[in-house]
């Protein structure tokens, strides 16, 4: 998104307290003909010499386009350091994708002298986007650009506070990152506020690392869920009865969530972990139709994810369905929350995809996030710099994990069960593989034994050859797994969606609930419940696979929703 080099400082317009990259892109100056197309989506808001106009850490109010006097944008952390952003004047407008859904601010903006500005609220800035496309593409970079440079410079957002080769901060720093929130960690052993910080609230090994929220609030080893609920990631939404309930925010479901929420219907979207799903952890995907010089996992799924908060879903993040109660007494679905509060809808799309497999070893739970790992990102390769990591696996994810790894690590094993990669890795990636010096190809292979440092991280494994017997074992702290996965279809136990040996959702098949009406190629035993991408029998377990599923499903949701609308003859 973001492009490298120095930017232009703002001129008239703004004062640029850092630089930034494609400046008049991210901070561009509305026309006087463009404020007034936008005057009908707002409202006059007028602010006196330092007041605030939006709080870091609290919801933002939407877009506020300046119509006279100057904003200063700064940066501020739980530690009471203040940072100088960007000095906003006339024409330009005051937001980033955040705003898209009221979630929490991540710079404070506060009135340098009497202000008077536009403001447009984040359903009517939704409403902006799509009704003036050309200023809306305009705007939508903007924001886009904003929060890449939040991420890229770590202003906004938590602190973490642990040292730089810790796996619990690599793990926190990864669901951040994931989700597209900046953050930025203090190291105690270079960092003289970090230090002191730790000497006040004198941690336990156990309470590392520590998070700083920017109201001050300082949280000990938080979970990830933990640390969702103190950043306010997740929303309220009332007792709002969607038109659909999207559970999987991978590929599919967000296909599924931009399509039908840009043909008006009401969208909800949840999913334990991160948007993007398995294709959101992919270092590159090089073989994704238009993107000829390939595209992160990350990348993809981050506009996805824009768009559809653009067309208005409501997306969850972190938020596990527990169980679905498919009953429809009122005419919806009811699914089960791990909050404790039910979510109804009228019709429910399955896109949990699959959940890593963990291969049969011994104490491998121990070392999962400390060592093990089910993904290769930036963060996890900054662990493994100069040294010697290992790698299981032999489809095309282990192949890009194995090549992205390779640029940071000193030597790459890569220890597969069979006897080559032919059957399971595209062609391109196993010429790139083979012409890589410091990829070792360990065929007839397995981990058989993984052993630990005091303080519980992976410190070396042991594999097995299938041939011979002989076993051999190497001092390596980083092991990653991408030995397939398994569906995620738990939560859909008892209410009567059937799953095929495997446990995936069958679809396409008459059932005694379906009997006498004609079934969608998507829709599963239930009706009313449809599935797409992989967790879908017979899915063709693709990205572009997935996303034509999740637009195609679409059509079949307008007809069951207009079919359950109609009164009963």
């Amino acid at each position: 998104m973001a492009e490298e080099g120095a930017s232009e400082q703002a001129t008239d317009g703004g004062r640029a307290a850092i630089a930034f990259p494609r400046h008049e892109q991210t901070f561009p100056a509305l026309s006087e003909q463009e404020i007034a197309r936008m005057r009908r989506f707002g409202e006059i808001r007028r602010y006196r010499h330092g007041e605030r106009l939006f709080e870091t850490g609290k919801p933002g109010p939407g877009m506020f386009v300046i119509l006279s006097g100057h904003v200063a944008i700064t940066q501020r952390d739980g530690l009471g350091h203040v940072t100088p952003v960007i000095d906003q004047g006339p024409g330009q407008f005051l937001a980033e994708v955040g705003q898209l859904s009221g979630r929490m601010a991540l710079v404070d903006g506060h009135a340098d002298d009497d202000v008077e500005t536009l403001l447009i609220p984040p359903d009517q800035l939704r409403a902006l986007l799509v009704a003036e496309a050309d200023l809306g593409e305009r705007i939508m970079r903007a924001l886009i650009l904003r929060r890449v440079n939040l991420i890229q410079g770590g202003v906004g957002g938590p602190v973490l506070i642990g040292r730089s080769n810790s796996t619990s901060v690599a793990a926190l720093q990864n669901f951040l990152t994931r989700n597209g929130l900046p953050n930025h960690l203090l190291d105690p052993e270079r960092d003289h506020d970090a230090a002191e910080l730790i000497a006040r609230y004198s941690p336990s090994p156990a309470d590392w690392p520590l998070v700083v929220i920017a109201d001050g609030t300082v949280l000990r080893n938080p979970s990830e869920n933990e640390l969702a609920h103190a950043l306010g990631m997740i929303g309220q939404r009332g007792n709002k009865i969607y038109d659909v309930a999207i559970v999987g925010c991978g590929p599919a479901g967000l296909a599924t969530a931009v399509y039908a929420a840009s043909e008006g219907l009401s969208v909800a979207v949840l999913d334990q972990r991160a948007f993007g799903g398995q294709a959101g952890a992919s270092a590159r995907i090089e073989n994704y139709l238009g993107f000829p010089t390939g595209i992160s996992g990350q990348a993809l799924a981050g506009r996805a994810f824009t768009q559809a908060q653009k067309f208005g879903a409501d997306i969850m993040i972190p938020m596990a369905a527990r169980s679905l109660d498919c009953a429809r007494r009122d005419g919806t679905f009811t699914l089960a929350l791990e909050c404790g509060e039910p979510l109804r809808s009228r019709a429910v799309v399955v896109a949990s995809g699959a959940r890593y497999r963990r291969p049969e070893i011994e104490n491998l739970a121990r070392f999962d996030g400390r060592g093990v790992w089910y993904w290769a990102s930036p963060i996890e390769a900054r662990l493994c710099a100069q040294q010697e990591v290992a790698l299981v696996g032999a489809g095309n994810s282990a192949g890009q994990a194995a090549v992205f790894l390779s640029g940071h690590a000193r030597k790459v094993r890569m220890i597969i069960r069979g006897g080559g990669l032919g059957a399971s890795m595209s062609r391109y990636l196993i010429e790139r593989i083979e012409a890589t010096p410091n990829i070792e190809l360990m065929f007839n292979t397995e981990v058989v034994a993984l052993d630990g440092m005091p303080d519980g991280s992976l410190e070396r494994i042991t594999w097995k050859s299938r041939l011979s017997g002989e076993t051999e074992s190497a001092d390596i702290r980083n092991l990653f797994l991408f030995v397939g996965a398994d569906p995620a279809t738990g939560w859909l136990d008892g209410c009567g969606v059937t799953l095929d040996r495997a446990g995936f959702v069958v679809t396409g098949a008459q059932s005694e609930l379906n009997l006498g009406r004609p079934v969608q190629s998507l829709e599963t035993s239930v009706p009313g419940v449809f599935a797409v991408g992989d967790v879908r029998s017979g899915s063709v377990k693709r990205v572009g696979g997935a996303i034509g599923e999740g637009a195609q499903v679409v059509a079949a949701l307008h007809g069951f929703l207009g079919d359950a609308a109609k009164p009963a003859l």
